[in-house]
């Protein structure tokens, strides 16, 4: 192992010109190879943790449509392709500028976009960069479609994504994370704790979700007249079982990836990242188990969704102890998040609220109680701040928006359709063309 290291700083130091010839190295060319190893090193773990999180839109995509019915399922997937693709649009375009660029007030970024900051034989750190902040952008963005699923307009959403990708996400990430880059955030110039997005990615999501469902309104049936829940049971769960064991692994890279840096530190991240999870899927099932009789899936896959949500803010500065509570918290908060929300007719068929939103408030809150570093009023006060900010900002932006988009081009389809199913109306498709299934027993 030592002489296949010491192979690779020669080759480097070697082509680089930092040691070439008969010269023996001196220990200013040794830490320049050094050096050069680790940015190499920055550059692979940065970019493989923004595959493992691409892979994540896989996993939302499973989850959406195992939580929901056969007769939307392309539309399901339509709708993450889409997110995904005009949303990279959109990021380079405007969102990675608001986002990171130069920001003297600590607002938003007022240049970089387009990637302009990117010249030929310049420093290639900015597109490895852009690269891992476009796939988290997409995640944020992702997080809708299944809170708003079965009865939204192809076309509606599509305006939304550009929006969101371009905008509402942008300018809040600005304020938290704008200095990972060029930025300024005045957020982060109070000492916000949010070191992988708990907040700036999965709230945004949640709250951005919760907006669009108010506006839609709840699905056919959900509700009977006398006002009481009936549930609609999603089609296949081994599907949505699969999509959450994609979006585990993916979180490797979400949170560990955060570090933009191949170091020891992402050990811990690990750690922590699986440690929450499982504690949250654990106490779902449990909290389930003993409100409802049984231990209930989907109430158990969301804990674990809910767990990693939760410390996605704070796995770098709380212990695996900690993680741990934190994580069974979570998986408690998500059960009865999503009985409350069914409760006040909040029709969110895959729980993308609860999980996202609400437990992004609580993991934030809690990278503030369970710092290792500390905790302090000032530091409880300035995550309740990040939170309640999140939370104005997103919710109002994305009402404004979807009332917007409702009053000109549609949110909602029609009753009939909606009963007919979004994969034949908006697509012309079927996922399961060798299976019949009645409009009556999808409804």
């Amino acid at each position: 192992m030592k002489r296949a290291i010491l192979s690779l700083l020669f080759v480097l130091m070697s082509s680089s010109g930092i040691w070439a010839g008969d010269d023996p190295p001196t220990p200013e060319s040794n830490k320049a190879a050094i050096d050069l190893v680790q940015i190499h090193a920055d550059y692979i773990w940065t970019l493989v943790a923004a595959a493992l999180v691409f892979f994540m839109q896989a996993g939302f995509a499973l989850v959406e449509c195992g939580f929901t019915r056969a007769k939307n399922a392309v539309n399901i997937m339509m709708k993450n392709l889409m997110d995904f693709s005009i949303g990279s649009l959109a990021f380079w375009a405007i969102g990675f500028g608001l986002m990171f660029g130069t920001a003297r007030t600590g607002w938003f970024g007022t240049t970089g976009f387009f990637l302009s900051d990117f010249k030929p034989g310049g420093d290639p750190w900015v597109l490895a960069f852009w690269m891992f902040q476009a796939v988290f952008c997409a995640t944020a963005v992702t997080i809708v479609s299944g809170a708003m699923a079965e009865r939204t307009k192809f076309t509606g959403y599509l305006f939304y994504s550009i929006f969101i990708s371009a905008l509402i996400y942008p300018v809040f990430g600005s304020w938290a994370w704008g200095s990972l880059y060029h930025g300024n955030g005045w957020l982060e110039g109070l000492g916000f704790i949010d070191f992988a997005g708990s907040t700036v990615v999965h709230s945004v999501g949640g709250w951005a979700a919760l907006a669009g469902v108010i506006v839609l309104g709840p699905r056919l049936g959900k509700y009977t007249s006398d006002g009481k829940v009936k549930p609609i049971l999603g089609h296949n769960i081994p599907m949505a079982a699969l999509g959450v064991f994609i979006l585990w692994l993916g979180w490797f890279g979400f949170n560990s990836g955060s570090t933009t840096a191949a170091s020891k530190d992402i050990a811990m991240i690990f750690v922590n990242t699986n440690l929450a999870a499982a504690a949250g899927a654990v106490l779902a099932m449990l909290t389930s188990w003993i409100k409802f009789g049984k231990p209930e899936v989907s109430m158990s896959l969301n804990g674990a969704l809910a767990g990693l949500v939760a410390i996605t803010a704070g796995c770098a500065n709380v212990s695996p102890t900690n993680s741990i509570i934190i994580g069974a918290i979570a998986g408690v908060i998500v059960v009865f998040s999503v009985v409350i929300f069914d409760k006040i007719k909040v029709d969110d068929p895959v729980g993308a609220i609860s999980v996202h939103g609400v437990n992004g408030a609580w993991g934030t809150l809690a990278a503030g109680i369970f710092n290792m570093g500390g905790t302090t009023v000032k530091i409880i006060g300035v995550q309740l701040v990040g939170i309640a900010t999140c939370f104005i900002w997103t919710f109002t932006a994305a009402y404004i928006l979807f009332k917007v988009i409702d009053m000109t081009i549609g949110l909602r389809v029609s009753a009939e359709e909606e009963a007919k199913g979004l994969d034949i109306v908006e697509h012309a498709g079927n996922s399961y063309p060798d299976f019949e299934v009645s409009t009556y027993s999808q409804q």
